[in-house]
């Protein structure tokens, strides 16, 4: 059994920036500079056939290449105590949410009761425990308010499988690539 996910994986310059945000923060474990992506959808445990379906479905995505900005950061959720701590994509995009359509209908076609909630695009930077002062999250999101990746071309996109072992950050491994290109 494979733990699936769709998502986009920044340049490695882009994920380098993404991780210099990190600093020592008691109560924050941040995300790998190799496991930055903005996940477009979690579909979660499958077999090989399930996998190999949702991998072909895929294939079927049609949109064109785009332009992604990075800016921002913020955490989840914005009530009650802060979980994840993320760094944004400006403004709505709608290429990005064309892809995430598309990626749904995809996956819809293949399980239909696939959990299709709402999509706030971005890139988990770290998790937050209950030891996370509140005073020390809001210092640091004060001092990266004005946080700026270079944007960057987004020309594919891929279904990732995790691995999770205990004590250590999961290993994503890429499936399927699937280039972007124009309908036709």
């Amino acid at each position: 059994m494979s733990r699936l996910f769709v998502a986009i994986v920044p340049p490695s310059t882009v994920r380098a920036e993404l991780a210099a945000l990190a600093e020592p923060v008691p109560g924050v474990r941040w995300v790998p500079e190799d496991n930055l992506h903005l996940t477009l959808r979690f579909i979660g445990e499958a077999d090989a056939a399930r996998e190999a379906a949702f991998a072909d479905s895929l294939a079927q995505v049609r949109v064109e290449p785009f332009i992604l900005p990075v800016e921002g950061v913020g955490f989840f959720p914005s009530r009650g105590p802060a979980k994840v701590l993320w760094a944004g994509t400006g403004r709505a995009h709608t290429r990005l949410f064309q892809l995430r359509k598309q990626v749904d209908e995809a996956l819809l076609a293949v399980e239909s009761g696939l959990d299709v909630h709402s999509f706030s695009p971005h890139f988990t930077l770290g998790r937050l425990g209950t030891e996370c002062e509140p005073k020390a999250l809001a210092r640091l999101l004060e001092r990266h308010a004005s946080f700026e990746a270079p944007p960057f071309r987004v020309s594919e996109f891929h279904l990732m499988a995790s691995e999770l072992s205990p004590g250590r950050p999961p290993a994503y491994a890429p499936v399927r690539t699937y280039a972007l290109t124009a309908k036709g």
